[in-house]
């Protein structure tokens, strides 16, 4: 005879035994699952040395990368007018030669106020940098790099073209400009034509 709990029953209606199926199978089902799977830790660690490492070793940029990064950096400082971080780029006793017809500004000190007298004539300032060559050699290097200024001076519209020289020195594993040589192109310069192949 077949026991009135695994069958319908005129007790039960069918409906609730489905349901009590339902719920049986899954009380089943977790306790497996319960019992079959490690602890929450042992799973983490687990899994952590089946990773594989998704990042390996840092490597240190190369030098010629960092002078690339602090060129860039020193120079957003400069058209933003933030003498604070810009002299975090610049040696105490930096050597700045304008592109002006002046004498050689010597010292961080001197080079600040000039900078912020030249700041205060300008509105806007965006200078855009190319053609960078940089040469390492020990704790000394040199970059140079081509700008071409865009900004309003005096509230004129103002363009402006020229090369920068930048020689480093490493300091306490740091590099610092210690001079920086600008020159103006005339006004009336443009790129050279660019070359054609001939046949």
């Amino acid at each position: 005879m077949k026991p009135e709990f695994f069958g319908p029953s005129k007790f039960i209606p069918a409906r609730t035994m489905k349901l009590w199926r339902l719920a049986a199978v899954f009380l089943i089902a977790a306790g497996l699952s319960i019992a079959c799977a490690p602890t929450f830790g042992q799973k983490n660690k687990k899994d952590q040395s089946k990773q594989p490492a998704t990042s390996g070793p840092i490597l240190p940029m190369t030098d010629e990368a960092t002078l690339e990064t602090e060129i860039s950096e020193m120079l957003a400082t400069w058209q933003i007018g933030d003498t604070d971080r810009m002299q975090n780029y610049y040696a105490d006793d930096v050597l700045v030669v304008s592109g002006g017809w002046e004498p050689p500004i010597i010292g961080w000190t001197n080079y600040r106020a000039s900078y912020l007298t030249q700041r205060a004539h300008m509105q806007s300032a965006h200078l855009e940098r190319t053609n960078t060559a940089i040469k390492v050699t020990g704790d000394t290097a040199w970059a140079t790099y081509q700008w071409e200024f865009n900004g309003v001076v005096d509230n004129n519209s103002t363009i402006a073209r020229g090369h920068s020289t930048l020689v480093f020195a490493k300091r306490n594993g740091h590099w610092l400009i210690v001079l920086n040589h600008t020159s103006i192109a005339p006004e009336n310069s443009a790129p050279p034509p660019a070359k054609t192949a001939t046949p």
